[in-house]
């Protein structure tokens, strides 16, 4: 674990706001100068703190109107059979995340689609057909009304 003292911690939470701002900007908000900033982020990076910088889309905008969450149970478990689901499902485009989780499932899926047509189509001829897939649970989203934030 590493040590994060208050400025540490601005650092961060201006961040997560905005991944994109200077060394600059972020050191006059906080009251500190750009080499001084920046050395920070270059240490946090170092430590492992900032694991990198993530783009955000708007499915919506790209035409991907429809999020399910899947839980999925193998029907078959194994070592040789979790590492062939997991490849063969990090392969389809649509499902966003693959958790293996403990629990009622195996596995959850975050998969998205451009209707619930689309998502029938990828599950029928995508997911119901991994090596070792056997039940599938299904929740469709209908708000997200907090997105991951600062921890």
């Amino acid at each position: 674990m590493t040590d994060l003292d208050d400025t540490d911690r601005a650092i961060l939470r201006a961040l997560v706001e905005d991944a994109q701002q200077g060394a600059g900007a972020l050191g006059r908000a906080l009251g500190l100068s750009q080499p001084a900033t920046w050395r920070r982020i270059r240490r946090l990076r170092a430590q492992g703190v900032i694991a990198g910088q993530r783009l955000v889309l708007d499915q919506a905008a790209l035409g991907f109107g429809v999020t399910v969450f899947l839980g999925v149970t193998l029907a078959t478990k194994g070592r040789v059979s979790l590492e062939d689901f997991e490849r063969a499902v990090s392969a389809i485009p649509e499902v966003q995340t693959v958790q293996h989780v403990l629990g009622l499932y195996d596995y959850r899926l975050r998969v998205v689609a451009r209707d619930l047509s689309d998502f029938e189509r990828v599950l029928r001829r995508r997911i119901m057909t991994l090596p070792g897939v056997g039940q599938v649970d299904a929740n469709v989203l209908l708000s997200e009304e907090r997105r991951p934030g600062p921890l």
